[in-house]
């Protein structure tokens, strides 16, 4: 496999964990949000003050839903800046939940002010350390310290896998 097939590979691999990883954000904040232990979500803030009068006028469930479409799409847009970071950085054991925390830290300290979200005033400690928790969550996945990299697995397993998968992670 060449070089740009490999990188490319790598890079549409961490897109789509980074949308998985979106989507089970989701799942914890709709679940610590029915619990009562988090109030709005970012991405509902956001376009609860950001969206054209369009979107606002739609019914709530609809507005939900492309709220959540748009924090799928920024998820896989982080999963695909996470794959274009150097491979010897991905590698880095801890880089995923530190990659999570610093795309919360960066929303918090510049997206959210510049966008007059002032989020960080306004939510209780145990909100914004569920928040964290599932950016944490968002990180491991988008490393995909979950389901590693081919080559990874064909590292540790060469003499179990089948001669096409060795190969094929070999070049």
């Amino acid at each position: 496999m060449s070089v740009l097939n490999r990188n490319v590979w790598t890079v549409t691999r961490a897109g789509a964990r980074g949308l998985v990883a979106a989507m089970a954000m989701t799942g914890i904040r709709t679940v610590t949000a029915n619990v009562g232990l988090v109030g709005q979500s970012p991405p509902e803030a956001i376009v609860d003050r950001h969206a054209p009068a369009g979107i606002q006028r739609l019914p709530q469930q609809h507005r939900t839903a492309l709220t959540e479409l748009a924090h799928w799409s920024y998820g896989a847009t982080g999963g695909v800046v996470f794959g274009m970071l150097p491979p010897r950085m991905r590698a880095y054991p801890g880089i995923g939940p530190v990659y999570g925390l610093a795309i919360w830290a960066s929303f918090e300290a510049g997206i959210a002010p510049l966008l007059g979200v002032q989020r960080a005033k306004q939510t209780r400690t145990l909100s914004r350390a569920l928040i964290a928790a599932d950016h944490v969550l968002y990180g491991i996945v988008v490393a995909g310290r979950l389901a590693p990299e081919p080559q990874v697995i064909a590292r540790k397993h060469r003499s179990r896998s089948p001669s096409w998968i060795a190969g094929h992670c070999e070049q």
